[in-house]
């Protein structure tokens, strides 16, 4: 069954919710609970259900991503036909870039017939869920689909995020809305996963003739509503592999939807499991040594870590971190506070600074005595404030605000003499 399949993988948006994150990565590309991408998770699912012939569609700012996917998902057995292959923009039918998720299909055609497939899964790339597609796969061959897209059900007060799916007893599309404003409160509807799987007898025509029409070339507004009534459409209601009491699907669309995701994971019992052995998430993982936390000395704080997840390579040297994600290579220099905050690989923290709720961008040196966190306004001179409160510091921005205690000084100064 999984033979004559091929996984199409959309990871070209802009993410724009996502600035300043996105400033220098693709969406796909930002950092996800310590040392995964956020297109690890859909690579993972594809592997986990056995999918072992993938492209992945790149456009904006992709060299980061490309880079991951080269070092990281070389997983693959050439020498049995499968691959993980990126496909950027290459203007075969057209001199514009992908104009929707339907027309980066289009695009890529060519490549996609050659492998012959009978049918076409396609996914995007930064979206967080665990997954189990041959599932899905099998609905859709024994219903005799043209075309099937997974389902997840929402409030419908959340309706206008999503396209609505309409179907009958036997979960047969008829009907699709995209993001409705005036659905009644109080109920639940059928919202698309931005999750298609389609027969390549089906998605061909529907896609050439898609392209020769004014549209918005999308799979939600344009190519499913139009297939309803010309082939068998059907639902497949979302199978959740995370073995938790409520479904696990995440968009992560906003700055504080990231920080609550990542937040999430440093609890005892997390919506969502990293460290279930039968549905392994892959990631390239740097050859880094194991994270250290030093200066126990009498009347010191030891290095120390509570309800966190610190990756490898990271040194907490005499200083606390609680609730945060701190990804790899990260350094925390003495006498710091980090609480509820996103350290992403190659942060430093220097002496005596204090950071909360807060995401600090790959490679930032935040100085010796900088607060971050802690007071809006300041924060707000110099970095981003979601509407949330959390704080997103990059490497470009005006001087931190320093301002160190005193008496903490004087106690450092008297370690540094005795050669602590």
């Amino acid at each position: 069954m999984l033979d004559d399949t091929l996984v199409m993988v959309l990871a070209g948006g802009v993410g724009e919710r996502l600035y300043p994150l996105t400033k220098e990565r693709a969406k796909p590309a930002v950092y996800f609970g310590g040392p995964y991408r956020i297109i690890d998770f859909t690579l993972s699912n594809c592997i986990n259900s056995g999918l072992r012939r993938i492209f992945i569609a790149l456009q904006y700012k992709s060299l980061s991503l490309s880079r991951h996917l080269r070092m990281g998902w070389s997983v693959v057995a050439d020498e049995l036909g499968e691959f993980v292959e990126i496909l950027s923009p290459q203007k075969r039918v057209g001199e514009h870039w992908y104009q929707g998720t339907a027309d980066a299909v289009y695009q890529n055609l060519y490549s996609i017939l050659r492998e012959g497939p009978r049918h076409l899964i396609v996914l995007s790339g930064d979206h967080v869920y665990k997954m189990d597609y041959s599932k899905m796969l099998k609905v859709h061959r024994e219903c005799g689909a043209g075309a099937t897209l997974a389902a997840l059900e929402v409030p419908s007060e959340e309706a206008d995020r999503f396209g609505v799916l309409q179907v009958d007893q036997h979960q047969r599309l008829t009907g699709f809305l995209e993001k409705p404003t005036d659905l009644p409160g109080g109920e639940h509807v059928l919202a698309s996963m931005g999750i298609y799987i389609f027969d390549m007898d089906v998605l061909v025509p529907a896609l050439e003739a898609d392209a020769g029409e004014s549209s918005t070339h999308d799979f939600g507004k344009d190519i499913i509503p139009k297939l309803i009534d010309k082939v068998p459409v059907y639902a497949y209601r979302f199978y959740d592999e995370n073995k938790k009491a409520s479904k696990y699907w995440r968009d992560i669309g906003t700055l504080d939807a990231y920080y609550d995701a990542n937040m999430d994971l440093c609890r005892v019992n997390p919506e969502f499991n990293l460290y279930d052995p039968e549905w392994p998430l892959r990631t390239y993982q740097l050859q880094a040594p194991p994270a250290k936390f030093v200066f126990a000395d009498e009347g010191r704080r030891c290095g120390q870590a509570l309800d966190s997840i610190i990756s490898a390579g990271c040194i907490i040297s005499g200083s606390r971190v609680s609730g945060s994600v701190l990804c790899p290579n990260v350094r925390v220099h003495s006498f710091c506070e980090v609480d509820q905050s996103i350290l992403m690989p190659g942060v430093r923290v220097g002496r005596h600074a204090r950071i909360g709720r807060a995401i600090i961008d790959r490679d930032v040196v935040v100085p010796r005595g900088a607060v971050i966190g802690w007071d809006h306004e300041e924060d707000r001179r110099r970095h981003n404030v979601t509407p949330g409160g959390v704080v997103v510091v990059t490497t470009n921005e005006q001087p931190f605000v320093a301002a160190i205690n005193d008496e903490a000084l004087r106690h450092e100064a008297e370690f540094d003499r005795r050669g602590a």
